[in-house]
C-alpha cells in the first residue's frame, strides 16, 4: 500500500464518520439522498462479496470492507427508521433505475473475465462512479446544504480523487494498471468538479454553501 491509497481510504473513512456524526448530532437526515446511500450500500455489498470466497488479502482490508458494509446498512436503517420524518422524498427523485441498469450493461461490456465474481466487481466499480448523482441532484434542487453535509461530500469526493495519484504511483512503481477502475474513478472525480469549486470558494472561506443562481 502507498501513501495515496492510505490517504484515500482515510478520507473515505472520515466521510462516513462525518455523515453519522451529522445525523446523530442533528437528529436528522435532512439534505441527504436516501437513493445515493442505497446505491453506495449496493456498491459495498457487491464489491466485497469476496469476503465470502476469498482470497484473503490482509486484516486491514477485511476490517475496512466490513466497516463500509456495516456503516452503509446502518445509515439506511437510520434514514428509514429513526430519522425518517426528516427525509423529504419529494426532492430525492433521481431515477436510479438508469444508473443501476447502465452500470450493469457497462459491467457486461467492460469486464476482465466473464465470471460472476468479476462481473459483480465490475458492476460495483461502474455504479460507484455515478452513485453520488442523486445527492448532487438534490443539492441542485435545494440550492444549499449544511456545513457537515458539504464536509461529508468533500471527504467522499477526495477519497476517489486521491486514488488517481495512487494509480499513477502503481503504474510507475509496479507496472500495474486497472483501466476499468481508472476510467470509472476519473468519471466520479469529474462529477465532483463543480462541487469542489463551490466548496473551495464558499465553505473553506467561511461562507454558506449555496449554488449560484
Amino acid at each position: 500500500m502507498n501513501i495515496f491509497r492510505f490517504l484515500g481510504d482515510l478520507s473515505h473513512l472520515f466521510s462516513i464518520i462525518i455523515l453519522l456524526r451529522k445525523m446523530n448530532a442533528s437528529r436528522s437526515c435532512a439534505g441527504l439522498s436516501f437513493k445515493s446511500q442505497a446505491l453506495y450500500a449496493v456498491v459495498y455489498i457487491t464489491r466485497y462479496l469476496d469476503l465470502l470466497w476469498g482470497p484473503y488479502t490482509s486484516f486491514y482490508n477485511t476490517v475496512m470492507k466490513l466497516f463500509f458494509i456495516g456503516s452503509s446498512i446502518s445509515i439506511l436503517y437510520l434514514m428509514k427508521s429513526k430519522f425518517r420524518p426528516t427525509h423529504d422524498p419529494n426532492i430525492d427523485t433521481f431515477k436510479i433505475e438508469y444508473l443501476l441498469s447502465g452500470s450493469f450493461i457497462m459491467s457486461l461490456i467492460f469486464t476482465y473475465k466473464y465470471t460472476i465474481p468479476e462481473i459483480i466487481w465490475s458492476f460495483s466499480i461502474w455504479l460507484e462512479s455515478v452513485a453520488i448523482l442523486p445527492q448532487l441532484f438534490m443539492l441542485q434542487r435545494t440550492g444549499e446544504a449544511e456545513s457537515l453535509t458539504t464536509h461529508y461530500l468533500f471527504a467522499l469526493g477526495a477519497y476517489r480523487a486521491l486514488y488517481i495519484p495512487n494509480w499513477i504511483y502503481r503504474w510507475i512503481v509496479e507496472g500495474f494498471v486497472d483501466p476499468i477502475a481508472v476510467v470509472a474513478g476519473i468519471i466520479q472525480t469529474v462529477l465532483y468538479s463543480d462541487f469542489f469549486y463551490i466548496y473551495y470558494n464558499k465553505v473553506l472561506k467561511g461562507k454558506k454553501f449555496e449554488l449560484p443562481q
